[in-house]
């Protein structure tokens, strides 16, 4: 499905959907998605991770970009959910704190109300496939814990200070976040901060919320420097600033439609190098889409900002991108460092209705589990 991109340079066109940026991959592969919102309406765009939903553990170390390892708990049982109870036999955050491999699924559907955050344990899948969970009061933390995999959930109504609806720190790594839908938390929606690297966030609806999504903790958290992240095919809509806020680390952004911030739509501060491909960014009030801040890294006599490049980015109604050139683009990373495949489409209005439909908690079955080989 992905689009191979290997160590091939991108020209330029930057605003220019049929430039020559445009040009690799595999774009003629149809994919239909029926929207969740609208049953009728399929879509011939090509859409990561459509044999997903094939069977129960598909998900395995599917994941695009940088949290591509993430596996779950592909090689442990499968353990139901049958309450929506804070905790006790059958809840949620009793198949979380297990230190065995978990495939987490629901009996049941619901709010779950958190009294306290929900710690995850490595090697767990948390799979809302089949049924309408929603997680409100706190959130999820992923504390020095791996292979994590979190999806089509609800977040919404997280209380108290530094409550975030997912809060991924620290040291924690080899995760993925997928089609989920997260909104109207006291502080964050997705935090990842501490060291905690090789994420990758898609398909995720974002909406009603200020502090979006922060990378990075602050400038005297200097280990942050190995953070790796991708944001891919997510929908930050309204939501006010932080989409995301990037310290230290290196972040690929693309196919992202971004509309109506209040302050900013992305935010490079101290270091951070930030990849934006083919994304949409969408003004309202607030016309420039990338803002800068300058800090000063603990190990360092000076103070530095990050480093934004974009490709192939769309800029509508009347949008200024804010690009900073002077910072030396050409020592920024480029994902085919990283990772040889991702799935990429031009900036299209198609893909904005596709993604204003596909993003966040979908109504889809719960696949069987069928034996899987990896």
């Amino acid at each position: 499905m992905g689009n191979a991109h290997g160590h091939r340079k991108h020209h330029n066109g930057a605003n220019n959907p049929g430039s020559s940026a445009f040009k690799y991959g595999q774009f003629d592969q149809a994919v239909h998605a029926p929207s969740s919102t609208n049953p009728n309406m399929e879509s011939s765009l090509s859409f990561p991770y459509a044999h997903v939903d094939a069977s129960l553990r598909a998900l395995a170390g599917q994941a695009e970009g940088f949290g591509r390892c993430a596996i779950g708990g592909l090689h442990g049982s499968v353990y139901h959910v049958t309450t929506l109870a804070d905790d006790g036999p059958g809840s949620l955050r009793e198949g979380c704190r297990k230190k065995e491999p978990l495939w987490i699924v629901f009996e049941v559907s619901g709010i779950i109300t958190l009294s306290s955050y929900l710690n995850v344990s490595s090697y767990k899948t948390i799979d809302g496939r089949g049924q309408r969970i929603k997680l409100s009061g706190k959130g999820l933390r992923l504390k020095e814990c791996e292979h994590v995999i979190i999806c089509n959930l609800e977040f919404e109504g997280g209380r108290g200070p530094d409550v975030d609806g997912i809060q991924i720190k620290p040291n924690s790594k080899h995760i993925w976040i997928d089609r989920c839908s997260l909104s109207d938390y006291e502080d964050g929606l997705i935090d990842i901060t501490r060291e905690s690297t090789d994420i990758t966030i898609s398909r995720c609806h974002f909406s009603r919320h200020d502090k979006t999504m922060l990378i990075g903790a602050d400038p005297s958290h200097i280990a942050d420097r190995c953070i790796r992240v991708t944001i891919h095919h997510c929908f930050f809509d309204g939501t006010r600033q932080r989409h995301p806020r990037v310290r230290f680390g290196k972040v690929h952004l693309y196919n992202n439609y971004t509309r109506n911030w209040g302050i900013y739509a992305v935010c490079a501060s101290v270091e951070s190098q930030i990849y934006s491909e083919c994304n949409i960014y969408e003004a309202g009030q607030k016309k420039v889409a990338f803002k800068y801040l300058t800090e000063k890294a603990a190990d360092q006599e000076v103070g530095r900002t990050g480093c934004i490049r974009s490709q192939g980015d769309l800029f509508v109604t009347g949008t200024q991108a804010g690009l900073m050139h002077e910072h030396g683009e050409h020592s920024l990373f480029h994902p085919s460092e990283h990772y040889p495949r991702w799935t990429v489409r031009p900036p299209t209005d198609e893909l904005k209705r596709f993604l204003q439909h596909c993003t966040g908690w979908q109504s889809v079955t719960r696949p069987a589990d069928h034996a899987l080989s990896v």
